[in-house]
């Protein structure tokens, strides 16, 4: 009798909460062909073998909006499977540094009070920041 076994794959990600010189948090949409098409999300990427989750955010803010960012604490992790894919996502609060966003990953960005929000769908994996940066924490 074989045993119908099925196979997981675990994606290590960052995620930064940037905020600007007026506290407002920078969020991005992802662009259409990506999965999660739509949804909005704090930027970030993979973090590759040898990397910290810091220096991922550095590199994946410079490669996919131009922009330098300082991460500074750690904010918490979720992990959330999409099917048979495990997300780890790191999310670290970081500070804007320097930079004009240009989009690579997205097509849409917007700097956005923690009131504000509730009004954007976001990614799942997102959501639990979502919720902790609504409640101030």
């Amino acid at each position: 009798m074989q045993e119908n076994k099925e196979v997981y794959y675990m994606i290590v990600v960052g995620a930064a909460i940037i905020e600007n010189e007026h506290g407002q948090i920078l969020i991005a949409r992802r662009r259409k062909g990506k999965s999660q098409a739509g949804m909005w999300e704090f930027p970030g990427g993979k973090i590759e073998v040898g990397e910290t989750a810091e220096d991922c955010l550095k590199r994946e803010l410079l490669e996919e909006m131009n922009i330098e960012i300082t991460p500074y604490a750690y904010f918490g992790v979720n992990d959330h499977h999409y099917g048979s894919t495990h997300i780890r996502l790191i999310a670290y609060q970081a500070a804007f540094v320097s930079g004009e966003i240009t989009l690579v990953d997205h097509d849409e960005y917007r700097w956005i009070s923690s009131d504000e929000l509730k009004e954007f769908t976001f990614a799942p994996a997102d959501i639990p920041f979502v919720v902790m940066l609504e409640e101030g924490k």
